[in-house]
């Protein structure tokens, strides 16, 4: 459930953008065994080529990395699979590294400029595992969430789960239900 797509109004779109670099920049790299890494090496060589590859094919649609945006090298990281922890701005969601899942360490910042669009940007993607908003306004979390083709919303937060709640996505992300009286369901069928 890593968000790789921030959706930022473009009222406000440079602030929780720098906001973001700040983050991103001191993010501590190393081995993942170790307490104080936030990110670690790639899993694969394959995964490791390919989210450097769509890096790239972003780079080459228009979008600006304004952190990050290669590979780690050097002593330090030996022949590890490192990605630079990466924030690309000026993307749309048509964009391939809008489109597919990074699973790695980047972040496409896409702008908005009404909830109509929010939801249409958010939407349009093959996959629906998670999706998230912030916002002080009750009513329009309300109707954003209903809107939202994911399995899992937050308003306010990420990534907080528990047992007795449902997990599962919708489209390309459909993996059933987890947990909760939905998980119940996968296994039951109703008499004839």
């Amino acid at each position: 459930m890593a968000g790789s797509r921030p959706l930022v109004h473009v009222s406000i779109h440079d602030d929780p953008v720098q906001r973001l670099i700040a983050l991103a920049k001191d993010a501590r790299i190393g081995e993942p065994s170790r307490i104080q890494t936030q990110i670690g090496p790639i899993a694969t060589r394959p995964q490791f080529q390919k989210v450097v590859a769509m890096i790239e094919a972003a780079m080459a649609e228009g979008a600006i990395c304004v952190l990050g945006g290669h590979a780690l090298t050097g002593e330090q990281n030996g022949q590890r699979q490192f990605v630079a922890p990466t924030i690309c701005t000026g993307v749309h969601s048509r964009m391939s590294i809008a489109q597919n899942e990074v699973v790695g360490p980047v972040l496409s910042v896409i702008p908005f400029t009404d909830k109509a669009d929010a939801i249409q940007i958010g939407n349009d993607i093959d996959f629906g595992l998670a999706a998230a908003g912030w916002t002080r306004d009750l009513r329009l979390a309300i109707h954003c969430v209903d809107r939202f083709n994911a399995g899992t919303v937050w308003v306010n937060d990420y990534c907080t789960i528990g047992f007795a709640t449902p997990f599962g996505g919708f489209k390309a992300s459909r993996l059933g239900r987890d947990g909760g009286v939905d998980a119940y369901k996968e296994d039951l069928r109703a008499r004839p």
